[in-house]
């Protein structure tokens, strides 16, 4: 099997939808060798090949932000219809097809500190810059906690209001979240009553079992999620 040709050092990769690339390119009635021709004529990607496109395609290999940008305007697509689900600062900034300056000068962030925060995932901005973040990438709430370094914390605190009073973790939660407090509330609420809800479930089948307290476990262990499904419902 042939390998692609080489390719300059490039950035890490963002998460790449290798079956919507093929798909997207078969809708246009392009082969790898159209694509990658295009590629090296409007694009400036000399090292570009059907090898590499195909590779792509398999999903053996990724194309880096650039070249992601490329292959969308080959293809005729935004960036974000060959992307998987960003969940990174970086792979958000590239789905929206936004340049690193475009995204520090909005927010009000020197580049040379806005890229820092890209390679280390930390994000340190002020509630100002956070909010101005969250709007100019178009991020839900889950995904601006996630951006933002903030879902380990929450997690830890959301395991303590399931298992213990809920009640004291509003404010708490709150700061992490930027969500109304009702609805704050009756999602704390709801996480702590279906815990508490498996915990009894547990002691009505008699406990003493290795995995009695499984139900419980595998809740604690979802809570991210189960706390984003309460708000969804709230």
């Amino acid at each position: 099997m042939r390998q692609p040709s080489a390719r300059p050092n490039q950035p890490p990769t963002p998460p790449f939808d290798a079956r919507a690339a093929r798909r997207l390119r078969a809708a246009l009635g392009m082969s790898p060798e159209h694509v990658a021709h295009d590629l090296r004529a409007s694009y400036g990607m000399p090292y570009a090949t059907p090898d590499l496109v195909i590779a792509w395609e398999r999903g053996t290999t990724a194309p880096t932000g650039p070249e992601l940008g490329a292959l969308a305007g080959v293809l005729w697509c935004s960036p974000g219809e060959l992307i998987g689900r960003p969940r990174t600062l970086r792979e958000h900034r590239v789905a929206r097809g936004l340049a690193p300056d475009d995204v520090a000068r909005t927010v009000g962030l020197e580049l040379r500190a806005y890229l820092r925060m890209e390679d280390t995932g930390a994000w340190r901005g002020t509630e100002r810059q956070s909010a101005a973040l969250a709007h100019v990438l178009d991020l839900t709430v889950p995904d601006f906690v996630t951006v933002t370094g903030r879902e380990p914390r929450l997690a830890e605190l959301l395991r303590s209001a399931a298992t213990t009073r809920w009640q004291a973790y509003v404010r708490p939660v709150s700061r992490l979240v930027p969500l109304d407090r009702a609805l704050l509330e009756a999602a704390l609420r709801e996480l702590h009553e279906d815990y508490q809800g498996h915990m009894a479930a547990t002691l009505s089948w008699g406990g003493g079992g290795k995995d009695s307290s499984a139900g419980g476990r595998d809740f604690l262990d979802r809570i991210v999620a189960n706390f984003w499904a309460a708000v969804e419902a709230g």
